[in-house]
């Protein structure tokens, strides 16, 4: 496939960027060249590969989901500078 000053032109239109006529010859040239190479890549022999969706094939540790204790109230609310029962108190924010 070949791109054209034709084919710049009319891509520049549907995506409403302008392009100066004499850029077209260049941005020709470059698309040609990105074509050239994407069907190089076409040509490699990927049978047997599977597809990856990222190279870091490894999968993320993760710790045990297990139930503490949790019943430290008095050692938790022992740094709250105010406290209420069992509950941390703070300064009204709204009025």
């Amino acid at each position: 496939m070949s791109i054209d000053t034709k084919t710049v032109a009319k891509i520049a239109s549907l995506a409403r960027i302008k392009v100066a006529e004499a850029e077209q010859t260049h941005i020709a040239g470059e698309l040609n060249t990105i074509l050239d190479w994407i069907a190089q890549l076409n040509e490699v022999d990927v049978e047997g590969v599977e597809p990856l969706a990222n190279v870091n094939d490894a999968n993320l540790r993760t710790r045990a989901d297990v139930v503490t204790d949790g019943g430290k109230v008095d050692e938790i609310l022992a740094n709250a500078p105010s406290k209420t029962a069992d509950f941390f108190t703070v300064p009204k924010v709204i009025e």
